[in-house]
């Protein structure tokens, strides 16, 4: 799977991810560190990546504002990342990218919840 993830999301998280085989690019690497949420979002979509953050504010801007797809939301902490990386890999071998790119996912240790918005609404 392809990821963008947002400035806030943990080096350990990037690297856990690319060494599973995913292509993940920091958005410090676009040099987009300091971009809106909402540009963030239109990056993510035009590259066609999930969009990975720290940051609970993208859920306003996914149901709200009607402002994307495609985000998977990391509750998570320095004492809790390996419980989050391995919610994060069994969910990554539930559910495909097709799936995901159309939801917004919320990891957390042990568990996951999965919404997707509603065409139209926002």
């Amino acid at each position: 799977m392809k990821f963008l993830t947002d400035q806030d999301v943990y080096g350990t998280t990037v690297r856990f991810l690319a060494g599973l085989g995913h292509e993940v690019v920091p958005v410090a690497r676009l040099g987009l560190a300091q971009a809106e949420d909402a540009h963030l979002l239109g990056i993510a979509g035009e590259q066609d990546r999930l969009f990975i953050t720290r940051d609970r504010d993208f859920g306003g801007l996914v149901f709200v504002e009607g402002g994307g797809h495609g985000v998977i939301y990391l509750r998570i902490l320095p004492s809790t990342q390996n419980a989050v990386h391995a919610e994060m890999e069994r969910v990554l071998t539930l559910y495909s990218e097709v799936e995901l790119r159309r939801a917004f996912l919320v990891i957390e240790p042990g568990r996951h919840r999965i919404r997707r918005p509603v065409p139209g609404q926002g």
